[in-house]
């Protein structure tokens, strides 16, 4: 593919390399290493004058999110400065997506900061996947494209889970049941919902399960898995409703704090999540934990971007 250049950061180089390798082509180069005093510092090793540029850096789950956020920033702005045609931000895992409302009184709007900030570097468009919130579209005034995991999510089922016909598909919040219903209509199977009260953040106080999971596998579905202590929850819920088996999928896998241990000693018996961020670490330290790769769908976005191509195909579709 001719006038195109991929620059991969820290967060996630193995992601970068099988995108670049769908497309025929090899990551660019370029330096980023820090100073003494710990300022980042980046090289960009080959011209970009001209060319359509694509800069891949995932943001929640990769170790020092700050660092990897300003990491990005710093390649986006050195890149238009270098005359760079088009500068496009890869950002499969969108970093602080989660603060994406002023819910009580002096909280920020983090996940807009983060958008201002992607645009005064010099962005001209947004590739991230699965967002926290979709309205998270409207705090930007360039193009984004949020991609979905959904088509590998019911590709893994339906490969995965044997009697998948007769699993019931739950959401673990109620701000999930879009999604919920949407993979529910598109299996032609029931859906469920858990509603959950928090004491403090990352802390379920208590469960209350909305519909019927009885003698039928559970389907826990969710955009991210954190500490992991709604899922493992929701699924002993799931388990003393009667469910037959439980699975959890999540697009996002970050697994902070205690989650391994967490879904080491639960009832789940396998947590799904997608490669946005690395998880080779993680199966090895939890053999439950199974990675879906989306490289295939992120680099036809890539593919269709640079070539002036619709990108609707992918929201339904994994490509071949």
């Amino acid at each position: 593919m001719p006038n195109i250049k991929i620059f991969a950061g820290n967060s996630h180089p193995e992601l970068a390399q099988r995108i670049a390798q769908r497309l025929g082509t090899e990551p660019s180069k370029v330096v980023l290493k820090k100073f003494a005093n710990q300022e980042t510092c980046v090289e960009i090793g080959e011209s970009v004058r001209g060319e359509d540029v694509y800069i891949l850096q995932s943001g929640t789950g990769c170790g020092e999110v700050n660092d990897h956020l300003m990491e990005m920033l710093i390649m986006i702005h050195a890149c238009k400065i270098a005359s760079a045609e088009r500068v496009t931000a890869v950002i499969p895992c969108y970093p602080y997506a989660r603060q994406d409302k002023k819910d009580k009184s002096r909280a920020p709007i983090s996940a807009k900061l983060v958008a201002n900030m992607l645009s005064v570097a010099g962005a001209d468009h947004i590739i991230t996947m699965d967002l926290h919130a979709s309205q998270i579209q409207g705090f930007f005034d360039i193009p984004v494209d949020n991609l979905y995991a959904e088509p590998a999510v019911l590709k893994w089922i339906k490969e995965n889970i044997e009697n998948w016909r007769e699993c019931v598909i739950v959401s673990p919040d109620a701000g999930g049941a879009k999604r919920v219903v949407s993979i529910a209509d598109r299996l032609n199977v029931n859906f469920a919902l858990i509603h959950k009260e928090r004491a403090v953040a990352n802390e379920v106080q208590r469960m209350t399960l909305v519909g019927d999971v009885d003698n039928r596998i559970a389907i826990i579905v969710d955009d991210l898995a954190d500490t992991c202590g709604t899922v493992v929850k929701a699924a002993e819920k799931l388990k003393e409703a009667g469910a037959k088996a439980v699975y959890a999928v999540m697009t996002h896998g970050v697994f902070s704090g205690p989650a391994l241990e967490r879904v080491m000693g639960s009832c789940i018996e396998a947590i799904v999540v997608s490669n946005t961020i690395p998880q080779h670490e993680k199966i090895a330290v939890c053999p439950k934990i199974q990675a879906i790769d989306v490289s295939s769908i992120i680099g036809e976005a890539i593919r269709r971007t640079h070539n002036g191509e619709s990108v609707s195909y992918l929201f339904g579709n994994v490509p071949l």
